[in-house]
């Protein structure tokens, strides 16, 4: 059976905080929002970030088993956009903490990383050439022996 789509699904400490940081740093719009109706807690709430570009978020469950980051992990996401240094000055100027910044990488991107506020790495990049997976490997290669 093949695969239609594939979401970002984030959990989060304070989802009307997340849904505001993440509609102001991407221009994301809010598709929909569904309430907690015994706490107010964001249960599922959808972004847009471009068309066809959708992050499902909720507020942390902890009563269920669903948490929110609280220290380094295991996965992040890689947004591509028309300026990464742009994003990445918006994200840093409205309150994520710099995890590596922007500049040309050897896999023909001009990318950066942060942390938002959430606890969430996001890898940020726009292309700035073309190149094949063996051009891509002669690269790391000649990088991993310093050259």
């Amino acid at each position: 059976m093949p695969t239609h789509e594939l979401f970002p699904y984030l959990r989060v400490s304070d989802g009307d905080a997340a849904i505001r940081w993440y509609c102001a740093v991407f221009s994301a719009t809010e598709r929909m929002r569904l309430t907690d109706p015994s706490d107010g807690r964001v249960g599922h709430a959808e972004l847009e970030l471009a068309p066809g570009v959708v992050l499902m978020l909720s507020a942390a469950y902890p009563e269920l088993g669903i948490g929110a980051p609280n220290g380094p992990q295991g996965a992040s996401l890689h947004l591509h956009v028309d300026d990464a240094d742009a994003i990445f000055d918006k994200a840093v100027a409205a309150g994520a903490t710099p995890l590596r910044p922007v500049r040309d990488q050897f896999y023909g991107e001009r990318g950066g990383a942060f942390r938002d506020p959430f606890g969430h790495e996001w890898l940020v990049g726009h292309s700035i050439e073309e190149l094949s997976p063996a051009e891509m490997q002669r690269r790391w290669d000649e990088m991993a022996r310093g050259g």
